[in-house]
C-alpha cells in the first residue's frame, strides 16, 4: 500500500480523499493557491504545497514534480481538471507514479467520443445518434451539414469533455452557431481542445448512470445506478439512488449492458457508464466518465461501500475487495449538490467570506465540504460549495430526511442554492419520481403553490420582517448628539 500520496485538486472532493487517507493511514500532500490558502483540504492535509504556475492545477508538469520533490508514490486527481487527461496519466506511469484511476489506454478510448460511441453500437448496444466526424468552431459548413442530417433539437459536446462544461443544448437552428461558438471557447480553456461533435437530443429523458469498479486483474463489478436528471449546465444538482421508475426487469438489463460497456473498454479503478432512457422505457449510452464523480456518496449510502478506499487499493495493484454477489442495495439515498450561486439572479456566482456555516447532522445524513466559518468562496473555480447526502429505509424517508436537512443547513456571507432545493423538495412531481431532464425547464410557481400552510406561514413571516428592516434602513433618524444641545450653545455670542 502507498505510504504517501499527492491530491491534485481542491474543494470538497480533496477533503473527501485526505480524510479517506488519513483513515487508511496514508500521508497526504495537498497543493493550494492563494486563494485556496485558508480552505479545509489546506488545514487537514499533512503536507501542502502551494502552486505557482499561471495553469493551476492544471500544470500537470509542475504537479508530477512536486510528487517527486515530496516523495509521494501515488497522485489522486479527484475530479475536473486534469482526473480525465490522458497525457497527464501517461506522464505519471513514464515518471512511475502510481494514477488513482483509470489507465492512460482506458482514458484515451473513452476520450474520443465518436470513436466510443461507433465501438458500442457495433457491439449491439443502443447509443445516442451522433455527427459522423468532429469539428472546430471555426468549420461552420461542417457542422451545419452535420445538424442538418441529425436534426433538432441536439446537443453540441466537446470531443475531450462530457455532458457538464462545454455541453450546449440547441433546441433551433438559429442557435446553433452560438452555441458552437460558446462550447468551443469553453472546451479550450477548460480541456485545451475545442474539437466538437454533435448528438441528438432525447427529449424529455432520464439520465440515468451506473457505477462500476473495476480492478486490474479483470475483475468487473456494477454498484448499482443513479438518477441525475434534475441538471442545471448539464451539472447533476440532485441525484438519488435507486433511480425511481424503473422496472425491476429494465433495472437489471442496465446493470447488465453497463458491465457489458466497462469489459469492452478494459475498464479499470473507478469508471461511470452513462444512460439516457426516453419515455418508452428504452435506455441509450452516450458516455463513460472515466474518473470518480460528483455523485458517488449517494452509491457510497446504498451500498455501504467506500469507493475512494476501493480507487487507491485498486491503484495499488490490489484485486476488488468484493464481487458482485456481495453488493446489496440498500434503501434509498439523496444528494444535493449545495453551490455559492443565487438561483434567483440568473445563477450568478457568488463569492465571498462564509460568515454563519451551521451543518445539518444527524443519523445517515452526510455533508461533504470545504467549508468552515471565514473561509473564503473563491470566484474563480467550480461554485461548488458542499453536498448533502441523506440516506432512508424508503424513498418517502430519504426524502422526509433530506428536507429536514435543508432547514438545517445554514450558511451566511454567499447567496446558495439552498432555497431552489427546498422547493423541489416540496414539488409534486419530484415528490411522485416523475421527473426529467425537462424538469428545471419549467416554472417552479407550481411548488410555491403547494407548499403546506405551515411553511407559507413562515414565509410570510420572513418577507414581513425583511421588508420592516429593510424600511428601517431608509427611515429619517435624529443623531442623539444634535438633542444634548451642544450645537445651539457654541453659536452663541459671548456676553
Amino acid at each position: 500500500m502507498f505510504k504517501k500520496i499527492l491530491i491534485a485538486n481542491r474543494g470538497e472532493i480533496a477533503v473527501r480523499i485526505v480524510r479517506e487517507c488519513r483513515d487508511m493511514g496514508i500521508w497526504t500532500v495537498v497543493l493550494y493557491e492563494a486563494s485556496d490558502r485558508d480552505s479545509l483540504h489546506v488545514r487537514l492535509a499533512d503536507e501542502c504545497v502551494e502552486l505557482h504556475s499561471d495553469l493551476g492545477y492544471m500544470d500537470g508538469a509542475q504537479i508530477i514534480e512536486i510528487a517527486r520533490r515530496t516523495g509521494a508514490e501515488a497522485i489522486h486527481p479527484g475530479y475536473g481538471f486534469l482526473a480525465e487527461q490522458p497525457e497527464f496519466v501517461a506522464a505519471c506511469e513514464e515518471a512511475g507514479i502510481a494514477f488513482v484511476g483509470p489507465s492512460s489506454d482506458v482514458m484515451r478510448a473513452v476520450r474520443m467520443k465518436i470513436e466510443l460511441l461507433g465501438r458500442v453500437k457495433a457491439a449491439g448496444f443502443a447509443t445516442t445518434e451522433h455527427s459522423s466526424v468532429s469539428f472546430r468552431p471555426h468549420e461552420r459548413e461542417l457542422y451545419q451539414a452535420e445538424a442538418a442530417a441529425l436534426g433538432f433539437p441536439l446537443l453540441v459536446k466537446a470531443c475531450s469533455g462530457g455532458r457538464g462544461r462545454a455541453t450546449r443544448l440547441v433546441r433551433q437552428p438559429e442557435a446553433l452557431e452560438k452555441a458552437v461558438q460558446q462550447s468551443g471557447s469553453e472546451a479550450r480553456v477548460i480541456f485545451g481542445d475545442d474539437s466538437l461533435y454533435l448528438e441528438r437530443a432525447i427529449l424529455p429523458a432520464n439520465y440515468v448512470d451506473v457505477q462500476i469498479l473495476g480492478d486490474r486483474h479483470g475483475n468487473v463489478i456494477h454498484l448499482g445506478e443513479r438518477d441525475g436528471s434534475i441538471q442545471r449546465n448539464n451539472q447533476k444538482l440532485v441525484c438519488e439512488s435507486p433511480a425511481p421508475g424503473l422496472t425491476q426487469a429494465l433495472r437489471a438489463r442496465l446493470h447488465d449492458t453497463a458491465v457489458q460497456i466497462a469489459r469492452l473498454f478494459n475498464c479499470n479503478n473507478a469508471v461511470t457508464i452513462e444512460f439516457l432512457l426516453d419515455q418508452n422505457g428504452t435506455f441509450y449510452f452516450t458516455e463513460i466518465k472515466a474518473r470518480i464523480t460528483v455523485e458517488h456518496p449517494v452509491t457510497e449510502m446504498v451500498t455501504r461501500r467506500d469507493l475512494v478506499r476501493e480507487q487507491i487499493e485498486i491503484a495499488a495493484g490490489k484485486r476488488l475487495s468484493m464481487s458482485q454477489e456481495d453488493v446489496r442495495l440498500r434503501g434509498a439515498a439523496i444528494q444535493c449538490r449545495i453551490n455559492a450561486e443565487d438561483p434567483w439572479n440568473h445563477y450568478l456566482p457568488s463569492p465571498g467570506v462564509l460568515q454563519h456555516f451551521r451543518l445539518p447532522g444527524g443519523p445517515r445524513v452526510r455533508v461533504d465540504t470545504y467549508g468552515h466559518s471565514g473561509c473564503p468562496v473563491p470566484v474563480r473555480y467550480d461554485p461548488i460549495l458542499a453536498k448533502v447526502v441523506v440516506w432512508g429505509e424508503d424513498r418517502p424517508a430519504a426524502l422526509q430526511r433530506m428536507e429536514r436537512s435543508l432547514q438545517d443547513f445554514v450558511i451566511t456571507g454567499v447567496h446558495t442554492n439552498l432555497p431552489l432545493f427546498q422547493l423541489i423538495m416540496q414539488d409534486p412531481d419530484f415528490l411522485a419520481g416523475a421527473y426529467t431532464t425537462e424538469f428545471l425547464r419549467r416554472s417552479m410557481l407550481s411548488s410555491v403553490a403547494n407548499l403546506s400552510e405551515v411553511v407559507a406561514r413562515d414565509l410570510a413571516v420572513a418577507a414581513a420582517v425583511a421588508y420592516a428592516v429593510r424600511m428601517q434602513g431608509r427611515q429619517s433618524v435624529t443623531p442623539p448628539q444634535f438633542l444634548r444641545g451642544w450645537h445651539r450653545a457654541s453659536r452663541q455670542l459671548p456676553g
